[in-house]
């Protein structure tokens, strides 16, 4: 019974270089963790700072500003009595190091650098950080002098070391620790560290929370011990969502398990384990010869215990249960993760709300849908009680701090705080109208309906008085060029009256936050992939809620939206043909996104997914096609797909370099600016066409032209 421990971790929404609101999130998640009778804390990646800080991480006073947060921490009054385990930069010999700092009772007891740092992706980590000198190496490290005042210490150990205490011993690792293939568990487990914390800043992807809770149960299940995982929770000023899901695991059974999509600043997940499981469980033979040959760690001995004495059991204290894991639907992340995402940017943005150009069409839909969920995730956490989000909530529509509104349901929050516009023309359907006027009356939306006919013509006019020439569309006689000189004209006035509506709606309205409205964009993956926007359009906006996910996924949020949020008229929808509508409708023709690109939807997905996530180029996309494609089109098929697909690719990608910064949820997201990192003026792939071709000319001469298409990566030619 004396080997009872409860331990707490925590998923802490932090923004970056809001030093002070962190250092306060921070102290809240100790008294919570402290209240629950729990011995060790442990929280985020650099929470301290926010993970997001980018190359503020570059910046001395990013440094200074850390150490006066951590020494108000040491000293506050709650955060006495507890083992803390407290993410933060640091600068050990003009070197910056992205660090745990494990203290107690206004004593830091060692600094613990990452050695493995995340360089891929979404991250940098090596161009703000160096990975630590290498595993069990430790030096002595000189605090700041305000930290010296504090603690008395003039020297800290700093490096690769465990922490022994009386009755256990635990080591920190940090995120991209934990998906290394030799991740630092492994050894400290061999050498009888009982304990492992991570502590993350993991971002969400849809489909991506079974790799991380599969990682963690596979290191207790194989290695034995408790693991105790931290994550970033929010939008902390980039286009990741940090999605939480702090979990706590014991032997690889899951013992608990934080939310994964929450309006929470502060969660707070604890378990109260035997330390006896995890020596019986580690019993066996074959792991005993191992560690027997490990090397050990160096172990830094605290004069205290994380269990309670022997003769002070309190017999009410029970070991936690284990839980089986929760998973969200690839539909659920979609209406909850963006949803999550957009309402910390709007709250700590100061703007008073969201404007959308709602064309009635699949994509504006869908973003409309993830606002209608924000609201609603918003009015259910102020039903549950969270008051920082009524107090947001208040500022957020402008309401006093102290009155006593709040909105009664989603509808009404969206009447004060989302403001929808279509923006039609002469080539528009009655059909696409109405379905967007219907929705915006569905989900609460300010709406205004509208035609810019006359802007349009004005503009024409204007060409055709400075040129003497008159362009014309294609399906009255114009080239190609005048028809897309035509339709994107129309796409990029809607930019403009988009802006000019989003800051003067609120004032129009009377409304009582002042100041703007954050514009929204509705371009999906597929399409950027393609090239198949304006640039400087309707794309071209604040925020785009959609903008790394893909058509596919987007109509099955849609479905499910009908039945969980109550909506048939999303039904409409889902049914009608995705169209641009920005060429005049005759009864011959009628303009298709699908057409118009020259390749479906899902087709579109899966060269996106091979030129970003497989490596593939050209020539290799083709060969991997001809095998996965080889039931339903020709070799000579397979190349126009996949020339057409890297030749609008290349012209297109310029456009990228200007994309709208979308929530980030897919792996083979087209975002130039952080994420994917390719030039922008290309060649037209000369070569590898020619391979391709090549190849195709083999494979037809040898009468090989469908059904199963073959060819060798390395010998067709």
């Amino acid at each position: 019974m004396g080997h009872l421990i409860t331990v707490a971790t925590c998923n802490l929404n932090q923004w970056a270089l809001d030093f002070e609101g962190n250092k306060l999130r921070i102290i809240e998640s100790i008294k919570l963790a402290k209240s629950a009778g729990a011995s060790l804390r442990v929280g985020p990646e650099l929470e301290i700072t926010g993970y997001g800080c980018l190359d503020h991480f570059l910046e001395s006073d990013t440094y200074l500003h850390s150490w006066e947060m951590l020494a108000d921490i040491l000293q506050h009054e709650d955060c006495q009595d507890i083992l803390l385990d407290i993410g933060m930069p640091v600068m050990h010999r003009n070197v910056r190091y992205n660090c745990r700092i494990i203290c107690l009772n206004k004593k830091i007891l060692m600094i613990r650098p990452k050695i493995w740092l995340a360089n891929d992706g979404n991250y940098r980590e090596m161009r703000h950080f160096s990975p630590w000198k290498g595993q069990r190496v430790i030096e002595d490290y000189v605090p700041p002098r305000m930290i010296t005042r504090i603690t008395g210490q003039s020297s800290i150990k700093i490096g690769d070391a465990v922490i022994s205490t009386r009755d256990t011993v635990f080591g920190a690792e940090t995120c991209e620790e934990l998906f290394t293939p030799n991740s630092p568990h492994i050894e400290m487990s061999l050498d009888g560290v009982e304990i492992i914390t991570n502590s993350s800043g993991s971002h969400h992807e849809l489909r991506k929370l079974d790799r991380r809770i599969n990682l963690i149960m596979e290191a207790t299940q194989k290695c034995g011990g408790l693991y105790i995982y931290a994550n970033q929770q929010g939008c902390d000023g980039d286009r990741l969502y940090y999605d939480g899901c702090a979990m706590i695991s014991l032997n690889g059974k899951l013992l608990a398990q934080g939310t994964q999509f929450s309006l929470l600043d502060v969660e707070v997940v604890t378990a109260t384990v035997d330390l006896e499981e995890i020596r019986n469980h580690r019993g066996a033979i074959s792991r005993c010869l191992q560690a027997t040959n490990t090397r050990q760690y160096q172990r830094i001995h605290v004069d205290t215990s994380l269990s309670a004495d022997g003769t002070d059991v309190d017999l009410r204290v029970v070991p936690t249960k284990p839980v089986q894991p929760r998973y969200h639907t690839p539909e659920e992340e979609i209406a909850l993760g963006p949803a999550c995402w957009m309402w910390d940017y709007l709250r700590r943005s100061g703007a008073a709300g969201y404007f959308l150009p709602l064309s009635g069409g699949i994509d504006s839909c869908a973003t409309a849908t993830i606002v209608h969920s924000m609201c609603r995730l918003v009015v259910e956490a102020i039903e549950d009680g969270q008051m920082q989000v009524e107090v947001d909530c208040r500022k957020v529509v402008g309401e006093p701090a102290d009155s006593d509104w709040k909105p009664k349901d989603a509808h009404e929050l969206a009447s004060r705080i989302f403001h929808t516009v279509y923006m039609g023309t002469s080539n528009s359907s009655e059909e696409t109208r109405s379905r967007a006027k219907k929705y915006a009356e569905a989900i609460g939306a300010y709406h205004i309906d509208l035609n810019m006919d006359t802007v349009v013509t004005s503009i024409h006019s204007l060409f055709s008085l400075v040129t003497g020439k008159r362009p014309e569309y294609k399906v009255h006689g114009g080239s190609q060029t005048e028809n897309l000189a035509l339709q994107n004209i129309q796409a990029r006035i809607r930019m403009v009256l988009s802006y000019l509506f989003a800051q003067l709606l609120p004032w129009v309205r009377n409304a009582k936050k002042q100041g703007g409205l954050l514009v929204l964009g509705s371009a999906n993956v597929d399409e950027a992939n393609r090239g198949y926007l304006t640039k400087y359009d309707c794309s071209s906006a604040d925020l785009n809620p959609i903008g790394s996910i893909s058509k596919t996924d987007l109509k099955r949020l849609i479905g499910w939206a009908e039945t969980k949020f109550e909506m048939p008229i999303l039904n409409e929808f889902l049914n009608a043909t995705p169209t641009a509508e920005l060429e005049p409708i005759t009864q011959e023709y009628v303009q298709s996104d699908e057409i118009d690109m020259g390749f479906t939807y899902d087709e579109l997905s899966v060269f996106g997914r091979l030129r970003k996530i497989d490596k593939c180029g050209p020539w290799s996309a083709f060969t991997k096609l001809l095998h996965e494609w080889a039931d339903k089109m020709t070799p000579r098929e397979i190349a126009t797909k996949t020339k057409s697909f890297f030749y609008y690719y290349a012209i297109n990608r310029h456009k990228l370099t200007v994309l709208t910064p979308a929530y980030h949820a897919e792996n083979y997201s087209p975002d130039d600016n952080r994420f994917d990192l390719r030039p922008f003026l290309y060649p037209r792939f000369t070569w590898q066409i020619s391979k391709i071709d090549a190849a195709v000319e083999k494979l037809e001469s040898q009468g090989n032209v469908g059904g199963k298409a073959r060819a060798d990566h390395e010998d067709v030619d």
